[in-house]
């Protein structure tokens, strides 16, 4: 018997979020570890706000801020127009947030304006932090293997936005460049300023940025990530730094490591800051015409070459950053909104990976 095509809707519900979302949801485990990070920052989030002047429109709550942030990240959306479009009718998002049915969607401009204020107390830089300290408490880091690597983000800025520094034209007039030598010492980019014109290997040259992440060698979680400029010595000073954010984060600033790296990081240099930083440098040699910088006891090491195998872990974070986190080309400008957008994707990407770490057996330290 054919069942009517009607439609009818009850006044009232008894039924909450809760039950529209499936038990075994993978969004589940991920709030649960998101919503653990950020309740270590109410310090942070109170101090946000003190100094502020009361009354006018309240602006949105932190934890649900980053929330809907981490949602843009998981589900690929890209601009906050279309989130807000989505929570509007997306359950899903609206359990995941923290909003209730009834609850009014954000404005997108005051949606914007509330991340300014994350950037300005490095909260997603806080809430990657409290990420990675829950992967340690729970044995996922060895905290002595690293491998380090940089990868190329397109900036939101085209050719014509890049022009010489004393020029006034308006990039939507639509100039010629053929024939024109432009380098970044003398021109920028009118649309993103921060964003540098840059080549790598057989690449064409773009307006890039230049991501960096150093991941631990035991499952390949990221325990540092940072944007730079992009410039040829990038990678080599944002590894130096990286694992001194690192050795904070993990509460021994003088543990002796690893450090796994590419043909890119065989620099004399480099080699000789790694070795004072208490570094063993597990660089891949170069030996193209040069002599390697990394000593040969080192290379014909047992550990070396497990640190060669297992630093290509860290060509997964930048692959899903990529086709899942939107970090192919940011619809950001400016080197501090495109750094926080690359932290806030590196922690989705390590929430995604501690939840299939925790469908499996408990794991103990190496």
């Amino acid at each position: 018997m054919r069942g009517p095509d009607t439609f009818t809707e009850n006044l009232f519900t008894l039924r909450k979020l809760e039950d529209f979302v499936p038990a075994d949801h993978p969004l589940r485990s991920i709030r649960k570890m998101a919503n653990a990070a950020l309740a270590k920052m109410d310090r942070l989030f109170a101090g946000m706000y003190e100094a502020e002047i009361k009354g006018g429109r309240p602006s949105i709550t932190p934890e649900k801020l980053l929330r809907a942030m981490l949602l843009q990240v998981l589900y690929s959306v890209r601009s906050e127009r279309q989130l807000m479009e989505q929570v509007q009718y997306n359950l899903l998002f609206r359990w995941f947030i923290g909003l209730s049915m009834d609850d009014a969607v954000w404005v997108p401009t005051v949606f914007t304006k509330n991340r300014q204020r994350l950037i300005k107390h490095d909260a997603v830089i806080e809430f990657f932090n409290e990420v990675v300290g829950i992967a340690e408490k729970k044995c996922w880091l060895s905290g002595e293997h690293f491998s380090v690597d940089g990868t190329l983000i397109q900036a939101w800025a085209g050719h014509k936005s890049f022009v010489r520094r004393d020029d006034d034209q308006d990039p939507e007039d639509g100039g010629s460049f053929k024939g024109e030598t432009r380098s970044n010492e003398t021109h920028e980019s009118k649309s993103d300023p921060d964003s540098r014109l840059y080549r790598k290997g057989k690449t064409a040259s773009e307006l890039r940025y230049m991501g960096h992440t150093l991941s631990d060698n035991h499952h390949g979680l990221i325990a540092s990530a940072v944007v730079t400029l992009a410039d040829g010595y990038a990678e080599r000073e944002a590894a130096k730094v990286m694992i001194d954010d690192a050795r904070q984060a993990l509460g021994d600033p003088t543990r002796e490591i690893t450090l796994g790296a590419d043909k890119g990081y065989d620099a004399a240099e480099f080699i000789e800051a790694c070795k004072a930083m208490k570094v063993t440098p597990h660089v891949a040699q170069n030996k193209s015409g040069r002599q390697s910088a990394v000593p040969e006891s080192i290379a014909q090491s047992a550990g070396y070459a497990v640190s060669q195998q297992k630093r290509k872990l860290i060509e997964q974070g930048f692959g899903w950053a990529k086709s899942i986190g939107g970090m192919r080309q940011v619809m950001v400008r400016g080197l501090k909104k495109v750094d926080q957008m690359f932290v806030l994707t590196m922690a989705a990407y390590n929430l995604v990976r501690m939840r299939t770490l925790g469908q499996l057996r408990p794991l103990q330290p190496q």
